[in-house]
């Protein structure tokens, strides 16, 4: 899962806005095809107001086509926030008449087709999670790098994972709770 355009970034001057438009229109054009083939299931959870209608159609276009594929899931947060889906996913129960629920909120996410995020790693040397994730990540654990984006290559991968794997999940319990859990029984 990756954030490619957040839903506070429509702040940014019209002519960056525009241009990022531009380049998601010719990036859907360019990589699609190639992601396909490769077996890539796509998704552009966030909101589609305020897209134009050819973005919109390119989006539904490249989830549709690539929605069999199996070898993996991926997902380009477009004009998401993640206030905004816990929102969106609580308006959805009250509209259903469901409670309100851990359960019932995770369900109905922008993101319920997979699992929440066991690292989330924010490149460009910022130290906030920018509005992202906010409800999948409650649990992830998070690697900072200084590395830009386009620039975070294999190596710059290897060493986020390599620190992650140092890291000892806990999940609320004590370093002593998840050692006895480790430990088999006899």
């Amino acid at each position: 899962t990756v954030f490619a355009f957040s839903s506070e970034n429509w702040l940014r001057p019209a002519d960056e806005v525009s241009a990022l438009m531009e380049l998601l229109a010719l990036a859907l054009t360019r990589e699609v095809p190639q992601l396909q083939a490769n077996g890539l299931q796509l998704h552009f959870p966030g909101k589609k107001q305020g897209l134009s209608p050819r973005i919109v159609q390119s989006l539904k276009d490249a989830e549709e086509a690539s929605a069999k594929n199996q070898r993996l899931v991926f997902n380009v947060c477009f004009n998401y926030g993640g206030r905004w889906d816990i929102v969106d996913a609580a308006q959805r129960l009250a509209e259903l008449g469901e409670p309100i629920t851990e359960e019932g909120l995770s369900a109905h996410t922008a993101l319920a087709h997979v699992g929440d995020p066991d690292l989330v790693i924010r490149t460009g040397g910022e130290r906030r999670i920018s509005n992202f994730l906010l409800w999948q990540s409650a649990y992830s654990e998070f690697y900072f790098s200084d590395v830009l984006w386009p620039d975070f290559g294999p190596q710059a991968l290897d060493e986020a994972l390599s620190d992650f794997a140092q890291r000892e999940r806990r999940f609320g319990k004590t370093s002593e709770q998840v050692e006895q859990e480790r430990k088999p029984h006899a």
